[in-house]
C-alpha cells in the first residue's frame, strides 16, 4: 500500500547519493528538507521533496503531518538485549563503592548473567527478550545488533543465538546477530583459559556456522578478560567461517585492541572510553567504525568516549546503547543521542548522523537503512510538535516520538 506524508515540518537525513558513512567535519552537516513530503510504497521509500514540488503526486493513503518532523529510525549497533533476569543488586553494590571489576571477581557481572541464562529455557528467554524488543521499537529503534555472550557454554550460546534468530523472524525490525562467546571465562575454566578458547574455536564457531546463526564475531578484549594475543587467535579462527569481527575494546584500558581490530578489518571497534593517539592513527585510513556507548559511561561513572578527538581527527563515529543488564540497562537511543551532546560535546547534527547512517554502517546495513533515501526501507520516526530537531537532545527527559513506522507499517503502542 502506498502512503503519502505531507506537510512535514522538516525531513531529516535526506541523502540522494549512496553514502557509506559520514566522517570528520562532515558529521556536523545534516541534510534536511523543510516543508516536505515523503512517499512510500509497501516497505520502501519511493520519493520525497519540497511541498512546492508535489505536482499532483498521489497515493492510496495521504497523511497530513501538520508540521511534525520526520527522521530515519535509530540504528542500535551494539546491544546484549537477549538476557535472563536482571542485576539490580550489583547496581546497589556499586552505590556502596564496589567497582565493576570487584563485582566480577565476586562472581557477579557477566558470570552472574550467564548462570541465570543457563538456567532459563529458550522459550522463557525469548519471552523476556521480546518485551525489550517491543519497547525499543516504540522508542524509535528500527535496526538492532544483538550479541550472545551470556551463555558461555556451547548449548547456552546456541540457545541465545536461536532466540535472536526467532526475534529476527517474528519482528519487522532489522536484526543482526553477533557471537560473543569470548565475553568472559566461565568459572569451570578459571584455571585453564586456553581450554575455553579451544572450545570457542573448535566447537562453538563450527556449530554456529553450520546453523547460520551469526553474521559477526565479538571478543571482550580487556584486562582480566581476553588478551590481544587471545583475541587475535579467536578472530583468526573465525575468518574461514565468514564471521566479521566487531570488538569490545578500550573500555577500561588501552591494550592495542583498536589496531588489532583494524588489522582484522573489523566492522567496528566499540566502547573506546579510553583512547590514545596510537588508536586514532590506527583508525585513520581504515574502514572500521568507532562506536561510543555513552549510557555505559553514565551508568558505571566511567569516562565517556572522547568524541571530539575522533571527529576532529577526521574520523567517523557511531552511537549505540550497549543495552545489557549489568552496565547499561536501557535501550533508549533518544537518551543516547542526548548524552552524546551533553557529555561528549557532540552537536545535534553529529549525534543524529552517528545514530543513523554511521550506526547503520557499523551493522553492515547502510545500503538499506540509516537515511531517508529512495530505495531504502521505509523506517522512520514522526515526532510530536517540537520547535526544531535540536529540541530532541535538548529536552532529554521527554518523549518526543509520536509515531514509528517500520518497513512502511505503523507500530501501534499497546494499551
Amino acid at each position: 500500500m502506498s502512503k503519502l506524508f505531507i506537510n512535514i515540518k522538516e525531513l531529516l537525513q535526506v541523502r540522494d547519493e549512496p553514502t557509506l558513512y559520514i566522517a570528520g567535519s562532515e558529521m556536523n552537516i545534516l541534510p534536511t528538507l523543510k516543508n516536505a513530503y515523503l512517499l512510500i510504497d509497501q516497505d520502501t521509500i519511493i520519493d520525497y521533496g519540497s511541498m512546492s514540488k508535489l505536482n499532483g503526486i498521489t497515493a492510496e493513503e495521504t497523511i497530513d503531518l501538520d508540521q511534525k518532523i520526520v527522521l530515519p529510525t535509530w540504528c542500535d549497533s551494539h546491544t546484549h538485549i537477549v538476557y535472563a533476569g536482571n542485576r539490580e543488586q550489583e547496581f546497589v553494590d556499586r552505590i556502596y563503592g564496589l567497582s565493576y571489576e570487584e563485582i566480577a571477581n565476586r562472581g557477579g557481572g557477566i558470570l552472574n548473567s550467564a548462570k541465570k541464562l543457563q538456567d532459563t529455557s529458550e522459550d522463557d528467554l525469548y519471552n523476556q527478550s521480546i518485551k525489550r524488543i517491543e519497547e525499543v521499537i516504540l522508542m524509535g529503534t528500527g535496526a538492532i545488533e544483538i550479541k550472545s555472550g551470556y551463555g558461555l557454554t556451547t548449548d547456552s550460546e546456541l540457545k541465545m543465538l536461536r532466540v535472536i534468530k526467532r526475534i529476527k523472524q517474528a519482528y519487522p525490525i532489522k536484526v543482526r546477530s553477533t557471537f560473543l562467546g569470548a565475553h568472559a571465562v566461565p568459572m569451570q575454566f578459571k584455571n585453564d583459559k586456553d581450554a575455553y578458547i579451544d572450545l570457542i574455536i573448535e566447537e562453538m564457531i563450527p556449530k554456529i556456522s553450520s546453523e547460520s546463526l551469526a553474521q559477526y564475531i565479538d571478543v571482550f578484549c580487556e584486562s582480566g578478560y581476553f588478551t590481544i594475543e587471545e583475541t587475535d587467535k579467536i578472530l583468526s579462527a573465525a575468518k574461514p567461517y565468514g564471521l566479521t569481527p566487531k570488538i569490545h575494546v578500550n573500555q577500561f584500558n588501552v591494550l592495542g585492541g583498536v589496531a588489532l581490530g583494524v588489522k582484522h578489518n573489523a566492522r567496528s571497534v566499540d566502547h573506546l572510553e579510553e583512547l590514545d593517539e596510537n588508536d586514532i592513527m590506527a583508525l585513520k585510513g581504515s574502514k572500521t567504525m568507532p562506536v561510543a556507548l555513552p549510557l555505559c559511561s553514565y551508568f558505571l561513572s566511567i569516562p565517556y568516549t572522547p568524541a571530539r578527538a575522533l571527529i576532529d581527527a577526521g574520523l567517523p563515529l557511531a552511537l549505540a546503547t550497549d543495552y545489557n543488564p549489568g552496565s547499561s540497562p536501557s535501550g533508549n537511543m533518544n537518551l543516547v543521542v542526548s548524552s552524546a551532546c551533553i557529555k561528549m560535546k557532540m552537536t545535534p547534527e553529529e549525534a543524529i548522523n552517528a545514530a543513523t547512517i554511521n550506526a547503520a554502517y557499523a551493522m553492515g546495513i547502510e545500503n538499506e537503512y540509516g537515511s531517508i533515501s529512495r530505495g531504502k526501507r521505509a523506517n522512520f520516526i514522526i515526532t510530536k510538535a517540537i520547535p526544531s530537531y535540536q529540541f530532541l537532545p535538548y529536552a532529554f527527559g521527554s518523549d518526543h516520538i509520536d509515531q514509528v513506522y517500520i518497513k512502511g507499517k505503523l507500530i501501534n503502542k499497546k494499551p
